[in-house]
């Protein structure tokens, strides 16, 4: 079992940053490749990046790569996501998750949620 909380989302202007972090409880954090996702309003809950359970590999959606930065610290249990060069259309809830396989895109193969953090980008 693992819980998941995230923090670090805010209101920022465009082209601004932001640092979000997934805390993880648990024994097995490392095990697990975690992922984060963002959901607008109205709109689908879309993929952003993942990472493997030791980091050494990433992948991100189209849409963020370049501007965003996936990473963890499995000593202290916590997943990143570095949000650089922020754009109106990023504004949504995000989620971090986590997986026991790397590499799904899809929400549905992700096994654990943490209950979100609101990210707004002024325009």
């Amino acid at each position: 079992q693992v819980q998941l909380v995230e923090s670090g989302g805010g209101l920022v202007q465009a082209g601004g940053s932001l640092r979000l972090s997934c805390a993880a409880s648990g024994r097995t954090f490392s095990s697990y490749t975690m992922g984060w996702f963002r959901q607008a309003p109205g709109k689908e809950r879309e993929f952003i990046a993942c990472i493997s359970w030791s980091g050494g590999s990433t992948y991100y959606a189209d849409s963020v790569k370049g501007r965003f930065t996936i990473s963890r610290d499995n000593a202290k249990n916590t997943a990143y996501l570095q949000m650089n060069s922020l754009k109106p259309e990023d504004t949504a809830v995000y989620y971090c998750a986590a997986d026991r396989n790397y590499g799904a895109t899809r929400a549905y193969n992700y096994d654990y949620w943490g209950q979100g953090t609101q990210v707004t980008v002024s325009s």
